[in-house]
C-alpha cells in the first residue's frame, strides 16, 4: 500500500506547537499548584502531563507510521497511531480516577489555598489552552490522534475555567473545599471524552465498519454497476485515520467486461464513499456454486 498514509502527517507542525504550549502550561501549573496548595491546579497539571505525553506519543507514532511497508508488514506501521490513541484513553482514565480519590480526601480535610496565585495561574492556562485549541480547530476532524489532542486541549480549557471559578469562590467566601470540587469537575470532564476515544480506537482495532460508511449503500452501488449480477463477502474497515478499505466478491454476468467492471467499481467507491483502497474478486456464477459447495 505505497500511497496510504496517516491523515495526521500533514498536521505534525500543529501538534509540535500544541506540545510546546502544553509543556509551558505544565511548568506553570506545577509551580502554581505547589506554591498555592491547590489540588485543582495540580490535577489540571496531571491532566496536562498526560496530554503532553499523549501528544508526544502521537508525534512518535506518526513518524514511525511513515516508514515504508515491507513483506513482513504489508501495511507498514499505520496501526500504531490507533494503538497510541487507545493507550492515551486508558491513561486519562487512570488520571481521572486518581484525581477523584484525592479530591474526596480533601473534601474531608481541605488545606489552606492561596486563591490569588491560583487565579493568576489558571488564567494563564486558559489563555494558552485557547491558543492550542485554535491551532487544532480544523485538523481534529482528520485523525484520531489529532482528535485526541483536541479532546485534551478542550479538557484542559474547561479545567482552567473550573479552577478560575474555584479561585474566585475561595477569594470571595473563604470556602476552600471549592478547590476539591473543581478537581472533581476536571476529572469528570475527562471521563466521557476518554470513553468515546477508546470506543473509536477499539472499533478500528476490531475492524468495524468505518463511521460514515453504510455497507448496504455500498452494496447497492456495486449492484448498480453494469455487468454485475451479485456481490457477497463484502467487508469495510479502517487501517488508520483517513485510510478506509473495502473488499468484496463480485459476481459478473456472462457478457461482462472484467476490466470495465473493475474500473467502474473503483471509480464508484472513490467518488461516492471516498474509499481509495478496494479489492474485488471478480467471479462468474459457476465459481459462486463452487464456493457454496465448499462451505457446506
Amino acid at each position: 500500500m505505497p500511497h496510504a498514509h496517516s491523515a495526521a502527517r500533514s498536521d505534525v507542525g500543529r501538534l509540535v506547537w500544541v506540545l510546546c504550549l502544553s509543556l509551558a502550561i505544565l511548568a506553570i501549573e506545577i509551580a502554581g499548584g505547589v506554591l498555592s496548595h491547590s489540588l485543582a491546579l495540580l490535577a489540571d497539571a496531571a491532566h496536562v502531563l498526560t496530554d503532553a505525553g499523549g501528544i508526544g506519543l502521537a508525534l512518535l507514532t506518526i513518524w514511525i507510521a511513515s516508514r515504508p511497508a515491507s513483506t513482513e508488514r504489508t501495511y507498514g506501521y499505520l496501526r500504531l497511531e490507533i494503538l497510541a490513541a487507545a493507550v492515551n484513553a486508558v491513561a486519562w482514565f487512570g488520571v481521572a480516577v486518581f484525581i477523584l480519590i484525592e479530591a474526596c480526601m480533601r473534601l474531608w480535610a481541605p488545606p489552606h489555598v492561596t486563591s490569588q496565585l491560583m487565579l493568576a495561574v489558571a488564567a494563564a492556562g486558559l489563555v494558552i489552552n485557547a491558543m492550542s485549541l485554535w491551532l487544532l480547530r480544523d485538523a481534529q476532524s482528520r485523525s484520531l490522534n489529532l482528535r485526541a489532542a483536541h479532546i485534551e486541549v478542550m479538557g484542559d480549557l474547561a479545567g482552567s475555567a473550573a479552577v478560575i471559578v474555584a479561585a474566585v469562590v475561595i477569594a470571595l467566601t473563604g470556602w476552600e473545599r471549592a478547590d476539591a470540587v473543581a478537581s472533581m469537575v476536571i476529572a469528570l470532564l475527562i471521563l466521557p471524552r476518554t470513553w468515546r476515544l477508546l470506543r473509536d480506537a477499539t472499533d478500528v482495532l476490531l475492524e468495524a465498519t468505518p463511521k460514515g460508511v453504510d455497507l448496504d449503500d455500498v452494496r447497492a452501488h456495486i449492484l448498480e454497476a453494469a455487468g454485475v449480477a451479485g456481490v457477497h463477502d463484502l467487508h469495510a474497515w479502517t487501517i488508520t485515520s483517513g485510510v478506509n478499505v473495502v473488499s468484496a466478491h463480485v459476481v459478473l454476468r456472462s457478457e461482462a467486461d472484467q476490466a470495465a467492471v473493475l474500473e467502474s467499481l473503483c471509480h464508484c467507491l472513490s467518488g461516492h464513499f471516498d474509499i481509495e483502497h478496494s479489492t474485488f474478486q471478480l467471479e462468474y456464477p459457476d465459481r459462486l456454486e463452487l464456493e457454496d459447495a465448499s462451505h457446506r
